[in-house]
């Protein structure tokens, strides 16, 4: 997904940016991509210790700063991202300005006054990131879906916290209002590969297999190595009769996903379907 060596991912784990668990949850992969990012700028790995401390030691809430902060390369310096204000972690300029109650505030997002589009935006990737987060951490349902409303009503194009929204209300079994959002999310960005997906398994799900083509093939576009996309556009071809393009989406997912517990149930359709070609 990230596109990190085993052996960069083994040195990130000795110095301890990420556990060296077998398998990662969300928070690790959104550490991860900071890692890349950072890596990328020529970041020190001994700068970025630094960086973590200082943050961990002023902001008691904070326990995953690469997960739950946006931290970027400022030239050779790094900065964090606080609602629209940057802090230099390192030296502690302008972290150290605040005591703890100003820092939870900047954190919080105050709506006393009228925001800028900024810091609108700002306040949605808070509450988005809050919901992903209470979704990881298996918090009420209620709760996620709070965190997301907040972000759509700070930023009514967010169209991660649309998707998101819609989903749970998919798992819910709301499909008209799981349809709604997926559909604001499609308006919102366009070129999303997930939304245009989750409408794709919607109207999948509601029967309507010209309409879920059409944005499976959609995602597809935006995304030629979107594995899962080629997974349902396969199921949805076998249950139109479509045997030969049912073997083709079977065939390219097994070249992008040739060890998952889905890429075993694909081989096991594959072959049955070739079993079934040939006997013709």
């Amino acid at each position: 997904m990230l596109n990190v060596s085993s052996r960069q991912l083994r040195a990130w784990e000795k110095q301890g940016f990420v556990p060296p668990v077998p398998a990662f949850g969300f928070s690790d992969l959104l550490a991860l991509k900071t890692l890349k990012k950072l890596r990328d700028f020529d970041i020190a790995p001994r700068q970025i210790q630094l960086a973590l401390t200082s943050l961990r030691k002023h902001m008691k809430d904070i326990d995953q700063p690469l997960a739950q902060l946006r931290i970027t390369a400022e030239g050779r310096r790094l900065a964090v991202h606080v609602s629209g204000s940057k802090m230099e972690p390192v030296s502690g300029q302008l972290l150290f300005d605040f005591d703890a109650n100003e820092i939870e505030k900047l954190r919080s997002f105050p709506v006393e006054k009228p925001l800028s589009n900024n810091a609108n935006e700002q306040k949605s990737e808070f509450w988005f990131q809050r919901g992903l987060a209470l979704e990881e951490s298996g918090a009420p349902v209620a709760e996620a879906v709070a965190a997301y409303r907040k972000a759509i009503e700070a930023n009514p194009h967010a169209a991660g916290a649309l998707v998101n929204l819609g989903t749970i209300l998919f798992r819910m079994r709301k499909l008209n209002e799981a349809e709604s959002y997926y559909t604001r999310a499609v308006e919102a960005d366009a070129a999303y590969p997930l939304a245009h997906f989750n409408l794709g398994n919607l109207y999948d799900e509601q029967g309507k297999p010209d309409e879920a083509r059409k944005h499976y093939q959609v995602a597809l576009k935006l995304n030629p190595k979107y594995a899962d996309a080629y997974f349902n556009l396969a199921l949805l071809s076998e249950r139109n009769s479509e045997v030969l393009q049912a073997i083709g989406y079977w065939q390219t997912y097994l070249k992008l996903d040739s060890t998952s517990t889905w890429a075993q149930a694909a081989r096991k359709q594959l072959d049955r379907l070739k079993k079934t070609v040939r006997s013709k």
